[in-house]
């Protein structure tokens, strides 16, 4: 038996536009957890933030790959009518659920285009700012502190990977239920 389709925005421009915003301004904030408030009931494993992140991202125009599983696909491809991708490689916006790609092996834009670089939405368990990494570079005056909870053991050697190859690389954006924080390719992640 099919289960019907999960909603997607209930009203999709301004919550389109409100999470557009929150996304801009966890960017250019690096580290800063951004709220998201909404109706969006995405099918299981989406949390909101992630959903709410997918759909405002991508379109008719934009590879996604992701491995939240066909109920998640079957959703994406309805609301957002993107094309769903096979290999990690050839998507521009990617959810991963469980174990992310390695980010070496993501789009990462050249150093003529590094705009071209995909985005990497990663879904976690927890997201606390005042804990956690120091985070510096781009955005931050002097440093963030950023706990996340979720992430494979070697995220940090993954991340210290993705910043040399700066301008090129893989932005990232954590999300945790209605929680959203950014890492974009600039900052630098420290322990402790």
């Amino acid at each position: 038996m099919t289960q019907p389709l999960a909603a997607g925005f209930a009203d999709p421009v301004l919550e389109a536009q409100h999470c557009f915003r929150a996304l801009l301004e966890a960017m250019s904030r690096p580290g800063r957890v951004q709220r998201l408030a909404g109706a969006l009931a995405p099918p299981a494993p989406l949390n909101l933030a992630a959903a709410a992140a997918l759909l405002t991202l991508a379109d008719a125009d934009t590879p996604v790959w992701t491995d939240a599983g066909a109920d998640a696909e079957a959703w994406l491809r309805f609301h957002a009518g993107c094309p769903l991708v096979a290999e990690p490689g050839a998507a521009a916006l990617l959810l991963a659920c469980g174990a992310p790609p390695s980010p070496p092996a993501l789009e990462a834009g050249t150093e003529e285009e590094p705009h071209r670089a995909a985005t990497l939405i990663l879904q976690v368990t927890a997201l606390e700012e005042g804990t956690g990494w120091r985070l510096s570079g781009p955005g931050i005056e002097v440093a963030h502190r950023l706990r996340v909870a979720g992430l494979p053991a070697d995220f940090l050697v993954a991340w210290a990977t993705n910043r040399a190859r700066f301008p090129c690389g893989v932005d990232v954006v954590l999300c945790a239920g209605e929680r959203l924080a950014a890492l974009p390719r600039t900052v630098l992640i420290e322990e402790g």
